[in-house]
Order: structure tokens, then sequence, then C-alpha cells
């Protein structure tokens, strides 16, 4: 397994008073999955999450077959080494992710903590790799990765990972979870840790191969490349902000425009609050969120149109999804959907400047 990510010092952010007038400003929240934790303390602090495996009566014997003879071995590459795994291990058996997180946090940093949607998303990845072989081999990109759980439970079975996000201390902490649990991950994925701006335009200002590192967390050309041939994207809980959401579309937009095979699976939590400008309860960004897509089912009798939605969406059920992570209570609030692009293609060309 290799991980690329660039330690090199960098000056802080010129864009943290911008950032917080888009997203937020130093107020504090907390994630109901950390309810458990030590009080009064913010972070960081380290949770293990216990990932209880059991095979479905109906896994496809090829991913039984791959699952089981799965062996990790010693690889080094800059500061990782990776331990082996005996082949033939017990499925059945539990085993420990060590995630590094905060608390509490501003707005502008919950990426720092562990929340609700992104426990689902582990489960539904878990349950993919089990029933299937989709994910085997696959080069995939996460978006909004905060902690990186999901990227990281990917990595035991996917060829690539691109765990990205915004800000410096978040691809951090991503760093420090991926070595922290660097004896569960497939030998042979690599890792790239990236930094992502939904608001900065795609593709992101690159680097050729050779030249020296200046900014931590930069695009190479041949990883751009690599990640807008990925076939498979993910995303947790980056729906609370109606601003962030039409950035999230728009580079999602030209991420998947290019081949519409791709698929997100997106998991998100619904959170209500009173609105004085509806005198009701609503979930705030939800509607805004679910008006960029159109039933997958109803493509076919949309008449095309400049104002129709770019982009198909499926509810996936949950319900049949077991729970194989047990540090959390799943609620009727949370929702995985499967997305993918059915509007004009664009090609992308990135070239050597």
């Amino acid at each position: 397994m290799h991980l690329y990510h660039k330690m090199e010092h960098s000056a802080p952010s010129p864009e943290k008073e911008e950032e917080e007038a888009v997203h937020g400003g130093d107020e504090e929240v907390m994630s109901e999955v950390h309810l458990g934790c030590p009080p009064g303390f913010s972070g960081p602090h380290i949770s293990r999450f216990t990932i209880s495996l059991s095979l479905p009566h109906d896994v496809d014997n090829n991913s039984k077959q791959i699952l089981e003879t799965q062996i990790l071995e010693f690889d080094q590459d800059g500061d990782l080494l990776l331990p082996r795994r005996r082949a033939g291990n017990n499925l059945s058996n539990s085993y420990c992710v060590r995630i590094q997180h905060n608390i509490t946090s501003s707005i502008p940093n919950v990426g720092l903590q562990v929340w609700r949607a992104e426990l689902v998303l582990a489960d539904f990845i878990l349950h993919k790799a089990l029933c299937s072989s989709e994910f085997h081999g696959v080069v995939a990109l996460e978006l909004g990765a905060g902690t990186g759980l999901a990227g990281l439970l990917l990595a035991r079975t996917a060829k690539t990972v691109f765990v990205t996000d915004h800000g410096n201390q978040i691809l951090d902490n991503c760093v420090k979870n991926v070595q922290l649990n660097r004896g569960l991950l497939n030998n042979s994925v690599t890792i790239y840790v990236r930094e992502l701006d939904w608001f900065d335009s795609w593709p992101p200002n690159a680097r050729v191969e050779e030249a020296p590192c200046t900014q931590r967390y930069s695009w190479t050309f041949k990883e751009i490349e690599d990640v807008e041939n990925a076939s498979l994207l993910l995303a947790a809980d980056v729906i609370y902000s109606d601003d962030l959401t039409d950035a999230f579309f728009s580079t999602l937009e030209r991420l998947m425009s290019r081949d519409s095979t791709k698929v997100l699976y997106m998991a998100l939590e619904k959170r209500y609050n009173f609105s004085f400008s509806d005198l009701d309860v609503v979930a705030n960004g939800y509607s805004h969120f679910r008006s960029y897509l159109m039933d997958e089912d109803a493509i076919e009798s949309f008449e095309p149109a400049a104002s129709m939605p770019k982009f198909a969406g499926k509810q996936i059920d949950i319900s049949q999804i077991p729970q194989y992570v047990k540090e959390y209570e799943r609620t009727h609030d949370v929702e995985i959907w499967q997305i993918k692009y059915c509007g004009p293609k664009h090609e992308t060309s990135v070239t050597p400047g």
C-alpha cells in the first residue's frame, strides 16, 4: 500500500476569513457520535470503531475468495510499513478501526469530527465488499472526506483511493488516520491525500511529477488524469449549506460529465430546524439538494430542457444494509443516494503548463 501526501511546511491559508464567511464562524458544534467521549475535551481524540463482519448467505463466490485470501504484507514507501495478514482469515471476526477526530469543532472544521452519515456509508461499503465484487480493484474519489473513514474501508479492496477535503488541518488528520490503520489496508492499494476545494475551478493547478513540492497536498498532472478516470465517487454529510451544495454539484458536473458510467454514493443526514420564513420545521438544505436530482426511473419520460436537472438519483434502501459498525445509532433521518450524471458530456483537457 502506498500513501502519497506531502508534509512540506507552508504558510497558513490566507482564505480563512473568506472561508468562515461562506461556511460559518467559530461557533462550536458536536456530532452525536461523540456523546460517549470524555466530557470537557475537544480533541484530538482516538476512537475505536468495531467492525463486526459476517458473510451474508447471498455473497458471490468471487467476492468470498477475494476477501478470504487477501494478504497484507510489509511494503515500504516513505514512512509506511504494512504488516502481513494471514490467508484464510475468518471473516466473521471483528476488527477495530482507529480514527483520530475532534470531539467538537467550528463549522468550517466539521471534517475533524465523525458524523453519523459517514458511519452509514461505511456500512454500505462493507456490505458491497462482502456481497459483490463491484468495489474490487476500482479507482475511487472521496469528496469531503473528513476523517477519511469511508476511504480507508474502501482501500481494503480498491486499487487507488483519492481522499480529498479542504484545509491542511483536516488533511493532516486524514494522513494520521491512514497511518493508524495501515495494517488493515490492501497491500497493493495507493492512497492519495489531496486538497480539493469545491469553490475553486477543476482541474486544480498541478505540477509536473518531477517538480519540487511547495504546497501540501498538491496535485500532479498524472493524478488529475487518474482521478478523472475514477469510476466510483463517495461523499458523506456534505449537505448542510446551500452555497456548499451548489459548489459540490458544480464540481461533480466537471468530474462526472466525461463518462456517464461514473457513480456517486452519497450519505446524508436530514437535520431539522424551525424556519421563520416557512414558519415550520424543515430539514435545512435537503430540498435544495433534491432540486439537483431527477428520479432515475423517470429519466426516459423527461423531455430534454436546459432547466432540467443534470443528475439522476436513486435512494438506496438502507434497511437492507446490516449495521457492521457498532458504535452509533442508525436513525430514519439518514439516507444513501446513488447519483449519476445525465447531462451533456464534457471533455476535460489536462496538459502540463
